[in-house]
């Protein structure tokens, strides 16, 4: 019984210049221990670690790549005694964002599994790559730990052929498997339980809306307790308006931008990921907090549009899924912007929303809609990470 109270479950989400972490008790799923390394492989990089009695550290280092991250993590455990031995850590689970077809549920990742992660990384350029070099890392470094993928778009593929194909040329799917892949699946999961246990009912007989909306940001629509429908496609550029990803847009404007500004395919997609979204629209920032506190009219509209496309993408899978009993606010927009709810509520009215505006006036797990509205709209703060922790738990059988 001992040994198992020290064991303990580490949850990495590895980033093109970060690396975040959380360690877990597996007995208890406490976070005994979380933060990042950040600016990886750049200068300026930091050590950030934050106990469980909420007492930070910040080390000012240079960490020029994973394998030094994760150096400095269990060097910064030991050092912190929040494992006294690096034993004590019997799984690493690795938020990967594209899985394709090849990981329809979170896989033990091996040395003769991770290559696919690296080759799907056409599917994902901006994650897939540092997030395989992170399991690496922790192969050299714990080569006798099991590293569990838990990929972003597994929740998506129950998706119908209906929801995922696009309509081009079916012989692009059959040859190189083109079709919608979604992602945030695994935050989506955790909320598409929890949202379930505070409706007391079976997530097989509901039919649920989240709104995960953070930097990256996405629509799903539930069904049955499965996806049904998601807004990003078959990369996370896809759907609604982001921080710095402009969302849906007409292919065919890409090629008259290219031309007018001399642009490769390359230079136009970094545009659409990295310059368009809030930032784009805003000129200011891709931050929402930032766009809130400006009075220029294109910070306004900025707002606006986010919204809308927000309103949107609820409409469409209200209308796909013939009703929805529930609609979930996640993610750091979702769970910290009292106006966008207030707004998107406002606007859904009709559809028999009843916002509780006081409810909504602070932030944390709860309804904000009364008892007697039609559809429940709830704030649901997200946890990936413990949703990672449990698959280790599970596919390594440690608990």
């Amino acid at each position: 019984m001992e040994d198992f109270l020290m064991k303990k479950v580490l949850a990495i989400n590895s980033g093109s210049s970060t690396f975040k972490y959380k360690l877990f008790s597996v007995s208890d799923e406490k976070v005994l221990a979380s933060g990042m390394a950040d600016r990886v492989g750049l200068d300026g990089s930091t050590f950030e670690i934050k106990l469980a009695d909420g007492t930070k550290h910040v080390e000012h280092v240079k960490i020029p790549d994973q394998e030094t991250a994760v150096k400095l993590l269990i060097e910064n455990l030991k050092k912190y005694k929040v494992i006294d031995n690096i034993h004590e850590i019997i799984g690493v689970g690795h938020r990967i964002v594209a899985g394709g077809e090849d990981f329809k549920e979170s896989t033990i990742i091996t040395k003769d599994n991770i290559q696919k992660v690296f080759d799907l990384t056409q599917y994902a350029p901006l994650h897939n790559m540092p997030e395989a070099m992170g399991i690496e890392a922790f192969m050299n470094i714990l080569p006798d730990v099991p590293q569990v993928g838990v990929f972003d778009t597994s929740f998506h593929q129950s998706l119908d052929p209906v929801h995922y194909l696009y309509s081009i040329p079916y012989e692009y799917y059959e040859k190189y498997k083109v079709r919608k892949y979604g992602a945030h699946g695994t935050s989506v999961r955790y909320i598409v339980q929890r949202s379930s246990e505070l409706l007391h009912k079976d997530p097989k007989d509901l039919k649920l809306i989240v709104c995960h909306l953070g930097s990256g940001a996405s629509i799903t629509a539930v069904k049955n307790g499965k996806s049904y429908d998601t807004s990003m496609g078959f990369s996370p550029l896809a759907g609604i308006t982001m921080s710095t990803r402009s969302g849906d847009v007409d292919p065919s404007l890409l090629e008259y931008i290219m031309n007018k500004e001399h642009l490769d395919i390359d230079q136009i997609i970094a545009v659409l990921n990295k310059k368009s979204g809030l930032l784009g629209i805003s000129g200011i920032s891709p931050d929402m907090r930032d766009i809130n506190t400006s009075d220029k009219p294109r910070a306004k509209l900025a707002r606006k549009i986010f919204i809308n496309r927000i309103i949107r993408y609820i409409g469409a899978y209200y209308a796909e899924m013939g009703g929805a009993d529930a609609i979930i606010f996640t993610a750091g927009v979702g769970e910290h912007d009292k106006g966008v709810r207030q707004a998107v509520m406002e606007q859904l009215a009709f559809m028999g929303i009843d916002p509780d505006l006081e409810a909504n006036e602070t932030n944390g797990e709860k309804f904000i809609t009364k008892p007697d509205s039609k559809i429940k709209v709830m704030i649901v703060p997200t946890d990936e990470e413990l949703m990672i922790e449990r698959d280790v738990a599970r596919l390594a059988k440690l608990d």
